[in-house]
């Protein structure tokens, strides 16, 4: 009795042990916090912290290094335990591709961390890990990133030298921090000739003038010396390109698209994003982070590409409309039409190239956003002189969210400074932290919203089941099997462009089983009379050419031959991979 007491606490003691040991390896013991941004290092600590806590489902992964050595991280996220990824839709999710738009990587973070933290508590993390595969690049753009991090530089670009004046030296004129106070703002001039004078309520903002009056101030661009002696300021900056314009569709060269590279895929980083893309040809959603504005954009990115198939805008209508409830005050609209032409753009080799659909999201609107209430359609014509006056109060409310809100630690006060070319000068305005980047104390918010928008998006991936299988014995060892399998998710299997285009391979639907051969097979038009269109078998399957539709089905009438136990595997490249076993006697 005594040794079974023993046994029995020692019993005890090991399990609370392993249950000690399981919770330090807990997501929930990954302390994350969405306050602040992470430059590179902390993100590769974050990330290789959440891979350690959850190796069953993350995997972190270099998909190659920048030009400045740091790596481009990617994740994905599976449970293997109810198969491998390649066997499900995956959903894509991108950050950071200008090193200035940097809160997508923290949207980006917060989405690995919501699902790994939440999996096995909530329904939808717990059914979005088991059922789709996630593919990430939080950062695109590492090391732009870090210069705005660390360094409080603003740079769109990559790092790679272009010589942007053509005077044989490349990346030798940048902004920098002449009054010292840790950023680069702005300079300005006083010019009875310039441009602009000062708001009459707020000396500290600069309005454009009127035609006729006469100016107070000139703008003359960040701080920054001539360096070159060119007689010039701020000409050559690091870099100089967009690796948003180098994607290998409708890529245009440089004097038709700005930045768009000597290629396509020129630079390492859209390099590695490709060849991380082409790698996992499941993925069927994507969603790229860029800011701001307060947007959900879907291409096409130019004109020149025509319209989307109407199935396809179909889609697209159904998720981003959701998305403007889900991120209250974002707005859904077309990238050419309603923002500006992008050539080479990323969201466009998704769609055409991969046949995925995605979105672009502009993240964070102006901080004195308010919604309308009653006015003007929001496309009817407004009287010029109405505008100027909304935009003067629009200068102001943005001055006094500054002041009230934000406390005055994002905006520098005008001060005099001798510049050596341009004379007398004042240097102040917004800091880097001011504009474009929410504010961290709804950085949370920001990330949230977006996260939740894209498991929208990825639970709206195909989701089939086999559904009112009949099997029916002809004779001896001939049956008639009627297959129906059902999409209960608004995404189809196949995008009408993928199909329009062949972009890749159809849906398979095969049947498997020891001495089974298919026989013949038919779509099933009519299950009440029977009318079937023949379909041409090969090695026991069929291809199906549009695959499964959106919110619809898909029904197959196969004659054969044998008995016993056999399966019937419906087999997606970007829908997922479907059995369902049946026994024929």
């Amino acid at each position: 009795m005594r040794k079974n007491r023993i046994f029995i606490t020692f019993l005890g003691i090991s399990l609370s042990l392993m249950l000690l040991s399981s919770q330090t390896l807990s997501p929930a013991e990954v302390k994350l916090s969405f306050d602040h941004f992470y430059n590179n290092a902390e993100l590769t600590a974050a990330l290789k912290a959440l891979q350690k806590a959850n190796p069953q489902f993350m995997k972190m992964v270099s998909l190659g290094k920048t030009h400045q050595g740091r790596d481009i991280w990617g994740v994905i996220l599976n449970n293997p335990k109810t198969g491998p990824a390649e066997h499900k839709s995956g959903f894509y999710i991108d950050g950071n591709i200008h090193g200035n738009e940097i809160q997508g990587t923290e949207v980006a973070l917060y989405a690995i961390w919501y699902l790994l933290k939440n999996y096995g508590k909530t329904d939808l993390a717990t059914r979005l890990l088991d059922e789709r595969a996630f593919y990430f690049i939080p950062t695109m753009n590492p090391d732009s990133r870090d210069y705005f991090v660390d360094k409080k530089e603003y740079y769109r670009t990559g790092f790679i030298p272009l010589d942007d004046d053509r005077d044989g030296v490349a990346d030798e004129d940048s902004s920098e921090d002449l009054d010292g106070d840790g950023f680069i703002t702005t300079m300005r001039k006083k010019d009875s000739n310039g441009r602009f004078k000062a708001h009459p309520d707020d000396p500290r903002i600069l309005i454009p003038i009127r035609p006729g009056e006469k100016g107070e101030y000139t703008l003359l661009g960040s701080e920054g010396i001539d360096n070159d002696g060119d007689g010039r300021i701020n000409e050559d900056e690091l870099g100089g390109y967009d690796m948003n314009r180098n994607y290998g569709f409708n890529w245009q060269p440089h004097y038709v698209q700005y930045g768009a590279g000597p290629y396509p895929f020129a630079y390492p980083e859209t390099k590695a994003t490709r060849d991380f893309l082409l790698a996992h040809p499941n993925i069927m959603g994507g969603q790229n982070f860029h800011n701001s504005g307060g947007m959900i954009l879907r291409g096409p990115g130019a004109k020149n590409m025509g319209e989307y198939p109407m199935g396809d805008r179909r889609i697209y209508d159904y998720i981003g409309r959701k998305g403007e409830k889900i991120i209250p005050g974002y707005r859904y609209l077309i990238v050419y039409s309603d923002l500006y032409t992008v050539f080479g753009g990323s969201i466009d080799f998704l769609y055409s190239v991969l046949g995925a659909y995605t979105f672009s999201n502009e993240l964070d609107i102006s901080p004195t956003f308010s919604f309308p209430v009653g006015g003007e359609a929001e496309d009817e014509e407004v009287d010029e002189e109405v505008q100027r006056i909304r935009n003067l109060a629009e200068r102001l409310a943005e001055m006094e969210y500054h002041d009230l809100v934000l406390l005055g630690e994002h905006f520098a006060d005008w001060k005099p400074y001798k510049h050596p070319l341009y004379g007398d000068v004042e240097i102040g305005g917004t800091k880097i932290y001011g504009s474009r980047v929410p504010p961290l104390f709804q950085l949370a918010d920001t990330c949230h919203r977006n996260a939740a928008f894209c498991f929208y998006h990825a639970d709206q991936m195909p989701r089939l089941e086999f559904d009112g299988m009949k099997v029916k014995k002809l004779e001896k060892d001939l049956f008639q099997i009627d297959v129906s399998v059902k999409n209960t998710r608004v995404t189809p299997t196949i995008s009408a462009q993928a199909v329009q285009k062949k972009l890749h391979r159809a849906d398979r639907l095969k049947v498997e089983g020891q001495n089974i051969k298919l026989v013949a097979a038919g779509r099933l038009f009519d299950k009440y009379r029977g009318i079937t269109s023949k379909v041409k078998t090969r090695d026991n399957y069929i291809w199906i050419e549009s695959g499964v539709p959106s919110f619809g089905r898909v029904e197959y009438r196969f004659l054969v031959e044998g008995k016993g136990n056999i399966k019937l595997i419906y087999d997606s490249l970007k829908g997922g991979y479907y059995t369902k076993s049946v026994t024929l006697k």
